[in-house]
């Protein structure tokens, strides 16, 4: 640990290696908000969004320009939505001191290694517990290091969507509606029958 802090103060705060330093810092301290800040959630997901709409076998398919563009417009409409469930969750899985989002310190020492700077984007990669490999960009927003895209993120994303379907159940379709189908007739409360046991008549 002493080697990655020596690391990152060489290359001093306001660079992507101190942002590392800092994500570290903050997932081993269950510090969820903290680390929310070195990510760009919103961008993450349209980034990888954009990254599965141009997956040969993905919706849009590889020479399928059409299908591409209105892939990525929906990207761009769910983004938002998504984002804020991938933040909320990433931040409750940090603050749990979930093993899923751990950063060893010999990967986080590895990542800094091997990150490479061009101008206002760098890029890095490190090595998880599990032996997946995480390959993510940096890019500099309003003076800060923030991570704005992940590689192969969309199995983080599955997790979470499993994870949603589990705790609020699958989306239930709504009852069908048949356009042509006849209005129906509205109750009409049966009218008491008088003292002879005649019902009076309009």
């Amino acid at each position: 640990m002493a080697a990655l802090a020596a690391w990152a103060v060489f290359y001093l705060p306001d660079t992507p290696s101190f942002a590392i330093f800092q994500l570290k810092q903050s997932i081993d301290a269950r510090d969820g908000a903290g680390a929310a800040r070195y990510i760009d959630f919103q961008k993450v997901v349209r980034n990888a969004g954009y990254e599965m709409v141009e997956e040969p076998n993905g919706a849009g398919g590889a020479g399928n320009i059409l299908g591409q563009l209105i892939g990525k417009g929906a990207v761009d409409l769910l983004s938002g939505p998504m984002a804020v469930l991938l933040k909320s969750w990433a931040t409750q899985q940090v603050d749990n001191g979930a093993k899923d989002v751990q950063m060893p310190a010999m990967a986080a020492v590895a990542a800094l290694v091997v990150l490479r700077r061009s101008g206002e984007v760098a890029f890095t990669r490190w090595q998880d517990h599990k032996g997946q490999v995480w390959e993510v960009r940096l890019a500099r927003e309003e003076g800060q290091w923030k991570i704005v895209e992940v590689k192969n993120v969309k199995q983080l994303l599955d997790k979470l969507k499993r994870q949603q379907e589990k705790e609020f159940g699958p989306p239930t379709a709504a009852p069908p509606t048949y356009p042509n189908a006849p209005p129906t007739a509205p109750d009409v409360p049966a009218t008491p029958p008088d003292a002879d046991g005649t019902a009076d008549t309009p």
